[in-house]
């Protein structure tokens, strides 16, 4: 009897990835480990946006125009799929050095800084390179064994090095860095006017209805917008 030859398994660059991320759906997308405050901004959006429309949107659709939730929902739709573009997405990790080539990098420096008695420091591991006509200083990262690219940084949070790194923002629940900065600035842009755009109407529904119920009466009829529009305002302002 043959032996039966079973398919060896291909192990993907994601799966070997020593930083400290989650991978789901086969390695397209990718979250840093502490995800709790990701979640917290999806619930204050998606709950903030349904009373919007469980409250808000019928009225002002009937007594003002039927444009106002749609272009409501509209804008939700954007900033939700800028919000999981930018924390399910890559954003610019660099691959680390292979233990051949962080060998050999260590050979390199140590050739070059040549034999340093005992007790002195070291110098600093820089290296230098001329992009466009200009020198420009590498440095050496000792988690990733690599020099690291003008702008590029080590992000404590999800170990590791990301090309042009801004910052680690826990409200998406990524890294900010080459790869989504454009899909986090629409968000964040994007969230501002949908934060404006539901508070201006707050308000005009308030307005309109305090005619005809009193502010009072107003404020039971639709009690629960107002406590998250506060609370989404304020988090909206902190990811500015």
């Amino acid at each position: 009897m043959s032996a039966v030859m079973l398919p060896k398994k291909v192990t993907r660059k994601w799966e070997k990835l020593p930083g400290k991320n989650t991978f789901c759906c086969d390695g397209r997308v990718m979250m840093a480990r502490q995800k709790g405050v990701f979640y917290l901004t999806l619930f204050l959006i998606i709950g903030t946006c349904a009373l919007f429309f469980a409250f808000e949107c019928p009225y002002l659709a009937v007594h003002l125009s039927a444009a106002i939730p749609v272009f409501a929902v509209v804008l939700f739709l954007f900033v939700m799929a800028m919000l999981l573009r930018t924390s399910f997405s890559d954003p610019g990790v660099l691959p680390r050095a292979l233990p051949e080539e962080a060998n050999f990098i260590e050979m390199e420096i140590e050739a070059a800084n040549g034999n340093i008695q005992a007790g002195q420091r070291p110098p600093p591991r820089i290296r230098n390179v001329q992009i466009n006509n200009q020198i420009v200083k590498l440095k050496y990262c000792y988690t990733c064994k690599i020099f690291r690219p003008p702008r590029a940084s080590h992000c404590s949070i999800c170990d590791n090095c990301v090309d042009r790194f801004d910052h680690h923002c826990p409200w998406v629940g990524n890294c900010v860095g080459k790869r989504n900065y454009r899909y986090f600035y629409l968000f964040t842009l994007s969230l501002s006017l949908l934060t404006i755009y539901i508070f201006t109407f707050d308000i005009v529904h308030v307005a309109l209805r305090s005619v005809d119920s009193g502010f009072l009466n107003t404020l039971k009829e639709t009690p629960g917008t107002y406590p998250f529009s506060a609370i989404w305002a304020s988090q909206s302002t902190s990811l500015n």
